[in-house]
């Protein structure tokens, strides 16, 4: 049975990681990316667990396995991900609802990933009723990007309610689809 918690000590915050390093798009095949879905960013443990001290990030356990989890990321935490910087930079440009996101009281879904085996299963939609359970009465949304060519997360995200309000290219020419889900 799985559990849906926060991430509470060093060894879940290592098993995110785990988590995160069999799904990072460089170690997948195209097929791989293409039904799937993948992370994109690769955390440092320190900065994991910096972000962790903040606002504690949303896990799935199967029993002590951690096969799910949700980043959760903080304007505080803005500096310690450097190729995050961009993200924080354009809330500062783009409105939403005719007020600059940077603005609004919002977490960033850092990341989000569920294990291979798990997926299809609605651990997903789980992770993110704890998610909204966790931050719905200290902030005013949750929002992310995601990468357009990523369609599994795209597809997820616009179910569980995320509505995308920005896309953008990379200076890499990855595109992207900021996407705001209002509780």
């Amino acid at each position: 049975m799985i559990t849906y918690t926060t991430a509470k000590n060093d060894i879940d915050l290592q098993q995110i990681l785990a988590l995160q390093k069999q799904n990072l798009a460089a170690g997948l095949t195209r097929e791989q990316i293409s039904s799937q879905g993948f992370v994109t960013v690769s955390h440092r443990f320190e900065d994991l667990k910096k972000m962790n001290e903040i606002e504690q990030h949303v896990i799935g356990k199967d029993d002590d396995r951690v096969v799910a989890y949700l980043l959760a990321m903080t304007a505080q935490s803005r500096f310690d991900v450097p190729v995050l910087f961009p993200l924080f930079e354009m809330f500062e440009r783009v409105n939403y609802k005719e007020k600059k996101i940077a603005d609004y009281k919002y977490i960033v879904v850092g990341q989000a990933c569920v294990a291979e085996g798990y997926r299809g299963k609605g651990v997903f939609d789980a992770c993110y009723a704890a998610y909204r359970d966790s931050f719905k009465d200290k902030y005013e949304f949750a929002i992310t990007e995601i990468a357009i060519r990523n369609q599994r997360s795209i597809n997820a995200h616009k179910r569980i309610g995320f509505e995308t309000i920005y896309e953008y290219a990379a200076p890499d020419g990855e595109e992207w689809s900021v996407v705001i889900w209002k509780w």
